[in-house]
């Protein structure tokens, strides 16, 4: 059974919400003073000069390259969707079997195509010349980059949450049932097939496959993260993140659900009710652990790692300890994206359709736009000189430093 992210935000977070005595002054009677004075006493209200209020200044330019909707987005379904960068394209999909090439630098499509009654469950990747989409039927789907020519579609086993991806030859395709496909790139032959069980209940979404070199990284929702060979799909490590743990299958949800990033010898990755750990790549051997539970996702930028954790908290990680360097509580029922590092900045984005924006070294915020009235939780994507960002009503909005 998939578990609804709407129900499992309500269910799963709980946001407790303490007030202090200290931010109000309270008026005691005194005898001398009549009931009607203390009722019409003049009230001098405090105003909120924080990020989420109406008078914040922001302390940054960013400008607003171009913006327009593309497709119709995911608004009903809890699918990311996330933009991909391929082959110098901004590919932007939406669930009703829409795919489009844009030009990044104006948002204007170069090429577009709709796929009548297919439901498009992934975002677009890409590898060895060619643009993928996953479908809700389990099909895999290649396009040729530049022109959208149709190459091969592919048949696995369920479908397609996390975006397919491909390297020297084999395109790598993980499914909602814990299968990982090594497909030939040029047919869409099947080569391997690694296969894991899937946990009785799991929040809606996969860690997309990550191929670096050789090999294949992906995280699955028994909280494991596991390392193969990408020319035969054969399992060079299993590195435990998380241990099941709990009375009801609520409380023994590990699920890895958020892109591993490899940076040189090093991946680091989070999981829900687990943490966010770094991992040799080599031999999956954990060299740090923050009990840090998230499912919406991490960046690494500089010497930090940024990651959102399940209440909506945005941490600064020391990339070499996991020793913490900043945290902020403002967003946390705004459930905020995964972080998105720009240029010296961690940029957010949320359920009211804003973009906040971070100084990366201490966390202050210094930006704030509402991009769209619609929800975004597809984290933000760089391309080029410009911050992509998606909601889930098919709003693409590009914007970069001044």
């Amino acid at each position: 059974m998939i578990f609804s992210m709407h129900r499992a935000i309500g269910v799963l977070i709980v946001v407790c919400v303490l007030t202090s005595c200290s931010d109000y002054s309270f008026t005691k009677f005194r005898d001398s003073q009549s009931l009607s004075s203390f009722i019409n006493r003049e009230t001098v209200e405090i105003e909120d000069s924080g990020v989420l209020s109406d008078s914040y200044k922001s302390k940054i330019s960013v400008e607003e390259i171009w913006s327009k909707r593309i497709g119709k987005g995911a608004e009903n379904l809890y699918l990311k969707l996330t933009p991909s960068v391929i082959g110098g394209h901004l590919f932007v999909a939406d669930q009703y079997g829409k795919l489009v090439a844009t030009d990044i630098s104006s948002g204007e499509p170069v090429w577009q195509i709709h796929d009548k009654n297919v439901n498009y469950t992934s975002g677009a990747g890409g590898g060895d010349g060619m643009v993928f989409i996953g479908t809700g039927d389990g099909r895999v789907i290649a396009r040729d980059t530049q022109t959208g020519n149709l190459k091969w579609v592919a048949k696995v086993s369920s479908e397609i949450l996390s975006a397919p991806t491909a390297f020297n030859q084999i395109t790598v395709v993980r499914t909602g049932d814990g299968n990982i496909y090594g497909l030939d790139s040029a047919t869409g032959k099947e080569i391997w097939n690694y296969d894991r069980t899937v946990p009785s209940l799991t929040l809606r979404g996969n860690a997309p496959p990550v191929i670096s070199g050789d090999r294949v990284f992906a995280g699955f929702d028994n909280g494991r993260l596991v390392a193969l060979d990408l020319k035969s799909g054969q399992s060079l490590w299993d590195s435990p993140l998380a241990i099941p743990s709990g009375r009801s299958d609520l409380d023994r949800m590990v699920d890895v659900d958020s892109a591993p990033i490899v940076q040189k010898n090093t991946i680091f990755v989070a999981s829900f009710h687990g943490g966010v750990s770094a991992i040799s790549s080599t031999d999956g051997r954990i060299l740090w652990t923050r009990e840090i539970s998230s499912y919406a996702g991490i960046s690494v930028g500089g010497r930090y790692v940024y990651v959102t954790d399940e209440e909506g908290s945005i941490w600064a990680l020391n990339a070499e300890t996991g020793a913490s360097v900043w945290k902020k509580d403002e967003l946390k029922e705004r459930y905020p994206t995964a972080p998105a590092y720009y240029n010296g900045h961690v940029v957010v984005c949320d359920s009211e359709g804003y973009a906040l924006w971070m100084n990366a070294q201490t966390g202050e915020f210094v930006y704030k736009s509402r991009l769209d009235k619609s929800r975004i939780i597809a984290r933000s994507l760089r391309a080029a000189d410009s911050l992509i960002s998606y909601s889930s009503n098919g709003r693409v909005v590009a914007t970069r430093l001044k």
